[in-house]
């Protein structure tokens, strides 16, 4: 064993979690399998407590049911015209719907509701008349006897409510009535349509369907009522309104004819003849001007063509003629035939000089034509030109005829707009007047109720299903999180695995849990006489390997001394001290064990023992070694106990008594065994730690926590003990492997050490 620590101890919980982090994957199945099963008893727990607590309130809820009935919004289209229209169809929109379903849930609307139906008289919807709860009545007991005390109630019973007093009593209990109403009313689109769906609420289902039933009439009615008032007063208007108009109409056509017949306006066909004529006239012209502006340009673009030096072939009209063409061919075919002169005869050809003289002579009837045609261009422009300047003086004569007479027009068709307007209102006002007569008393709503409400068969709250499932929900969600918080502030000691990654201290050996014994629960026999009774079993087995590694602990110096420490009380130390010494003498080692305990002696009670003198009196010189040693009669193990004084001596350890007790027993003994009291309860076990050849540290698995065990880890290594490894106590192997896994579980331990 090395004499200096071969870890560091910087932080029991942040450094482990960090270690484990690194050391193993972020999600491990196994790990989560694990934890499921060390918490089952909790999750169960508290899941069906949530679920309960759910299923409780559930039950308890007072149920509620729920009645609709569905009403149609019948849409018309609206006219342009819509003079004296009141109360017409709805228009087609979206925001009209929206509109009604405000209308449906308006104070007008549900109070004649509550009248209707005599709500007032409900308990359900009248709070005055409801039953007050325990709490209200214990308010009303206080506040009847504080105005006891004052004298106050006397004087409130002999003043008699005015009648104000009471009008405003009776509106506030119909407001409540009314806000109570509409909280038990949805109204609602149902998505894009024109249907509105009004939904109910109430403790009893018949009430439910009445509720929702008598808004959708009463909706109905209300818009009839609309209706037939606004009838009554548009026809009241519009008789009134006639007699008006109709003098407006006769006076405005009178005046028209009048001032037609004195200006001598003739019209034809809905325009006077001047107007007829300058319209033709101004046809034609922009007729001839288009004409001219063409021969113009046609004129232009050969003037341009030739002064650029073009030939006939690139000259658009030249292309035209038929006259061109032709000498274009004849042309064509002389330079053909020159062509080929010159190529077989050669230039002195004297042939070859009268079809030259012919190719020049077809050349100038070309240019000649040309020039015709350029000359007929500038004829064509020059008559155009006139056409277009006649016109126009015929045009400017009638024009000025024509704005006398437009002088005169503008008060004419002032005075027959005003007569269409009179006439056009007096018609509209005449039909409306007509059709509201004729349909008065039978107006119709502008909706219909499409489907009326039914007592429902059940309730619709609470969702007893529904509520159920999330009770589910909720209480597996609850014991998921209680489960995993309990999981992260587990700081207990769980496996040898977790020893060394937290610690990076060795791991020497596991103490299974057998049946019972003082530190191990109830058992038939005590863990020695178990060590000796089953010496094949597995909690003899771990004894052995515990030996093992301290005898091999350090090749160079074998390991004499050894003291068995713990952090805190009942962790199993003092049986490790006594098997161990047990299982040491029972193979051939010569074998000591101390009691150290001074406080407890219980390593004296488990061996059985009730001395007279022991290690105290030896060490204040009281007795001899050999009266204060004893000897276990079925391994020969030598244990040197403590008797019961009431005195407890200080640094009795630290003595140069100890001291030298230590050098005797080494010269006789083999191993010497050091049973010590809680190592961070006790000073003397420090000093005890720091005098030995080894020391084995015990830690109770799943009760010891981190902490203190990185707290005696660490007063191991400020008094520079040698550490051997830390030995896991009272190890339940059928619940390890929910805690660590392990290649060998719990059947095939207990078969394999059960065997024999």
């Amino acid at each position: 064993m090395n004499k200096a620590y071969p870890f560091e101890l910087s932080s029991p919980v942040a450094g482990a979690a960090s270690a484990v982090a690194d050391a193993e994957p972020s999600v491990d199945l196994s790990k989560i399998t694990r934890m499921v099963k060390r918490r089952l008893g909790l999750i169960v727990s508290v899941f069906l407590m949530a679920f309960t607590a759910v299923a409780v309130i559930t039950f308890q809820m007072k149920p509620v049911y729920t009645a609709a009935a569905t009403v149609l919004i019948q849409a018309r289209e609206q006219g342009q015209l819509d003079i004296g229209s009141i109360m017409a169809g709805l228009p087609p929109d979206s925001a009209a719907v929206d509109t009604e379903v405000q209308v449906i849930q308006s104070n007008g609307l549900l109070e004649k509701v509550v009248r209707k139906l005599d709500l007032t008289t409900n308990p359900e919807f009248n709070p005055f008349l409801a039953e007050p709860s325990r709490i209200q009545r214990t308010i009303g007991e206080v506040r009847a006897f504080i105005t006891g005390l004052t004298g106050e109630s006397e004087a409130a019973a002999e003043a008699a409510p005015d009648e104000e007093a009471a009008a405003a009593r009776e509106r506030l209990e119909l407001d409540l009535v009314i806000q109570s109403l509409r909280e038990r009313i949805s109204v609602t689109r149902v998505e894009t349509t024109f249907i509105i769906a009004i939904a109910a609420n109430s403790g009893d289902p018949d009430m439910a369907s009445e509720l929702a039933n008598t808004v959708a009439e009463l909706y109905l009615v209300e818009q009839l009522d609309a209706k037939f008032e606004a009838t009554r007063r548009q026809n009241e208007w519009l008789d009134e309104r006639l007699a008006d108009l109709r003098d407006e109409v006769n006076t405005a056509e009178s005046m028209v004819e009048a001032y037609r017949a004195a200006s001598g306006l003739l019209s034809a066909q809905g325009s006077t003849l001047t107007e007829q004529q300058v319209s033709d006239l101004t046809a034609q012209r922009v007729i001839l001007e288009g004409e001219l502006a063409e021969r113009r340009a046609r004129l232009q673009s050969v003037r341009t063509q030739l002064a650029s030096g073009d030939s006939a072939e690139g000259i658009a009209e030249a292309l035209a003629s038929p006259v061109i063409g032709a000498l274009r061919q004849q042309q064509a075919e002389v330079r053909r035939r020159r062509a080929d002169m010159e190529s077989r005869y050669g230039p002195r050809y004297p042939e070859l000089e009268r079809v030259k003289s012919e190719e020049a002579d077809l050349t100038r009837q070309i240019d000649a034509e040309v020039r015709r045609i350029v000359a007929n261009l500038e004829s064509e422009v020059v008559i155009a030109r006139e056409k277009v300047a006649t016109l126009n003086g015929s045009l400017s004569s009638i024009r000025g005829e024509m704005a006398s007479n437009n002088r005169a027009l503008v008060q004419l068709r002032e005075l027959e707009r005003n007569a269409e307007a009179s006439r056009t209102l007096y018609e509209a006002f005449l039909a409306r007047f007509k059709q509201t007569n004729e349909q008065d008393g039978i107006q119709q709503a502008d909706a219909r109720i499409v489907s009326r409400a039914s007592p429902p068969t059940g309730p619709s709250f609470p969702k007893t299903s529904l509520n159920l499932a999330l009770g589910i929900i909720v209480g597996l969600v609850l014991a998921a999180v209680v489960a995993l918080i309990t999981e992260a502030l587990d700081n207990y000691i769980s496996s040898g695995s977790e020893v060394e990654r937290l610690f990076h201290v060795p791991f020497i050996g596991q103490v299974p849990l057998i049946t019972g014994g003082p530190g191990f629960g109830k058992q038939k026999l005590h863990p020695g006489e178990h060590l000796i009774e089953k010496p094949h079993s597995g909690f003899a087995e771990a004894f052995r390997n515990i030996r093992a590694s301290i005898v091999f602990a350090d090749l160079d110096k074998a390991a004499r001394t050894v003291a068995v420490v713990s952090s805190l009380p009942d962790e199993g130390k003092t049986t490790i001290s006594y098997c161990l010494g047990r299982m040491s003498a029972m193979s051939g080692t010569k074998t000591i064990v101390i009691d150290g305990d001074f406080r407890r002696r219980q390593l004296t009670e488990i061996a059985g023992l009730e001395p007279e003198r022991g290690l105290l009196e030896y060490l204040f010189g009281e007795t001899s070694l050999s009266d204060a040693v004893s000897v276990d009669a079925q391994t020969g193990l030598h244990i040197l106990p403590l008797t019961d004084r009431k005195h407890t001596p200080r640094d009795v350890f630290g003595s140069r008594a100890f001291d030298a007790l230590l050098t005797t027993l080494k010269q006789t003994y083999d191993l010497i065994v050091i049973d010590t009291g809680p190592i961070l309860l006790m000073a003397e076990t420090r000093v005890v730690a720091s005098k030995v050849d080894q020391v084995l540290v015990a830690a109770r698995w799943r009760k010891t926590n981190r902490a203190s065990l990185h707290e005696t880890l660490a007063l191991l290594k400020d008094f520079k003990a040698n550490l051997t490894g830390i030995v896991l106590t009272m190890v339940d192997l059928r619940r390890r492997r929910q805690h660590s896994y392990s290649a060998a579980n719990y059947k095939a331990y207990n078969k394999y050490y059960t065997a024999d």
